[in-house]
């Protein structure tokens, strides 16, 4: 029973956190290292196999908001209402654009990815990472005051912006800083609306998820035994629900209240964590 607890609160952290700009990585590190500990509850083996199949029930959230949309890309059924073909503008959101979106950091991450998992995964980088993240929301915002945006929906969404806010993603890499946070803020800079970028970062946030599960769940099939399914299952159940709440509440935040409310409780959660911290050494 014990087990199944753990596996609902590990799953609403994930859920909560995955799309909103705080950082559900650094979260999940700051959770488990101060409290929860499932290393000790199983094995390092079932602890890795447990983040992905949580991080999945989030994948199968975000997928049911922007179902049309992802059927629209994949040509399965037509998005009605789209933006009419505009002069200099892309006229259409497309997987090629996604595509796009995605080829910075897969690249990145290919040569840097054993570095990031020895050296950066700590709650003190992941306190660094999270008031570098504010500074930078908080910078994306102060921008759309000087800065009208001049993307406002998808459809007018280019390639260029696409591998730019591809860059931007890269940042992410460091565990906290979040990869939502990141591509929001680098698509506000680039003159996107908050809800275009935010619906952008989650729609290329499926793919990167989905495939870099389907490859530590290969590696770690063995770690599927009867005794830690119920474990698996409360916690992916768990992502799911709250994820699938998370997501929606956020649009309306992003919309109405910008970064701001964010950049805030990632500094307040940093400065918590440094005296927590510092007592503790």
């Amino acid at each position: 029973m014990y087990e199944i607890i753990v596996g609902l609160i590990m799953g609403l952290v994930e859920g909560l956190t995955e799309f909103a700009p705080v950082s559900s990585t650094g979260h999940m590190i700051i959770v488990d290292d101060l409290w929860l500990n499932i290393d000790q509850l199983f094995n390092k083996e079932v602890s890795i196999t447990f983040m992905v199949v949580i991080q999945l029930g989030s994948i199968l959230a975000a997928v049911i908001v922007f179902k049309d949309r992802f059927m629209d890309i994949l040509g399965i059924r037509k998005l009605e209402g789209k933006t009419e073909q505009l002069p200099g503008k892309q006229g259409r959101f497309s997987l090629g654009i996604v595509i796009t979106g995605l080829i910075p950091a897969a690249v990145l991450g290919f040569f840097v990815q054993d570095m990031v998992d020895n050296y950066l995964f700590s709650i003190i980088t992941v306190i660094a990472a999270l008031i570098a993240g504010a500074i930078l929301m908080l910078f994306a915002d102060r921008h759309t005051k000087k800065h009208s945006p001049t993307v406002e929906s998808l459809d007018e969404l280019t390639y260029k912006k696409a591998f730019l806010i591809g860059l931007f993603q890269c940042i992410a890499l460091w565990p906290g800083f979040s990869r939502s946070g990141s591509t929001i803020s680098g698509g506000v800079l680039l003159g996107l609306n908050h809800r275009v970028a935010s619906d952008f970062t989650f729609i290329m946030a499926v793919p990167v998820m989905a495939g870099a599960s389907a490859l530590t769940l290969m590696k770690h099939l063995d770690a599927f035994t009867p005794d830690v399914i119920p474990f698996f299952v409360a916690g992916f159940i768990s992502a799911f629900v709250f994820a699938l709440l998370a997501i929606r509440t956020f649009l309306k935040i992003i919309s109405k209240y910008k970064l701001v409310p964010f950049a805030i409780y990632r500094i307040v959660l940093a400065a918590v964590l440094l005296v927590v911290v510092l007592a503790a050494s």
